[in-house]
């Protein structure tokens, strides 16, 4: 991911003015990484290393919305809805 679309999605997900950590913004970014690499996995089918590191970015991903889910959940519902992600509830 190039630095111009990263600080684009932090901005669009900041939830304060220099927020870069928060979870919300940590989600966005590996949601956007997640689907740069699914495009790269379907040119290049026996990337398994590739395919390694996206199951680690997925189940981090996931860690992270748990954590979302169980501590803010408006903020959870807002956030699947706006990357388009299956709420789990």
């Amino acid at each position: 991911m190039n630095p111009q679309k990263k600080t684009e999605v932090i901005k669009q997900f900041a939830t304060k003015e220099g927020d870069t950590g928060s979870a919300q913004v940590q989600i966005a970014i590996l949601s956007a990484h997640i689907n740069e690499l699914t495009g790269h996995l379907k040119i290049h089918r026996k990337d398994n290393h590739s395919r390694r590191g996206l199951l680690m970015m997925v189940s981090r991903r996931v860690r992270l919305l748990k954590y979302l889910r169980s501590r803010d959940i408006m903020a959870y519902r807002g956030l699947t809805e706006k990357l388009g992600l299956r709420a789990k509830e």
